[in-house]
């Protein structure tokens, strides 16, 4: 039996490497805005996931995030600094894995280039706020699964290959060198 990637009439994987790679994952977080941020997966004990909103992608290709520093995702940091995040940007397309290290720490011009107004739920005492780290994850590797044309153009064409009994599929899919 041939896999569905052998089915297919046209190319649906391409790995991509500095800024084009930069560029997806900035185009697929913009989409998403937050995540499954896992962390523990290195320890051998099932790992932690709770949803998080990636405050910034920078340039250089990291991840920042704000967190408390009692909370149990900076306690497992800081004994296992590699983390995994899931983004979901549709039902359908914009996914993007990611693997990193994690950093933490109290620096206070960045808590500042960080915060946004809704943040004062978490941290009621605003940017000032004791309690506020900055975690940064520069990846060491990723995978991304979106589609070539937008989703009405994957829909129309899954639709047509359902039709006609071929496989039309517009996704893309590969290898992020970030």
């Amino acid at each position: 039996m041939d896999s569905i990637n052998q089915q297919q009439p046209e190319e649906n994987m391409k790995n991509l490497s500095g800024e084009e790679a930069k560029a997806k994952v900035k185009e697929l977080v913009d989409s998403a805005s937050s995540c499954f941020f896992c962390s523990n997966i290195k320890t051998g004990i099932p790992f932690s996931t709770r949803p998080m909103a990636v405050q910034k992608y920078d340039e250089e290709g990291n991840f920042w995030f704000l967190s408390s520093d009692d909370s149990h995702k900076n306690e497992e940091i800081s004994h296992d600094p590699f983390v995994h995040l899931l983004f979901q940007g549709s039902a359908h397309s914009d996914f993007l894995n990611v693997y990193g290290i994690a950093e933490i720490s109290k620096d206070k011009e960045k808590i500042k280039e960080l915060w946004q107004p809704i943040l004062k739920t978490w941290f009621t005492e605003g940017e000032d706020d004791p309690r506020i780290t900055v975690i940064k994850v520069e990846p060491t590797e990723g995978y991304y699964w979106d589609n070539k044309h937008g989703n009405a153009v994957a829909f129309v064409k899954m639709a047509i290959g359902a039709a006609l009994g071929k496989t039309l599929d517009d996704s893309i899919e590969g290898k992020l060198d970030i």
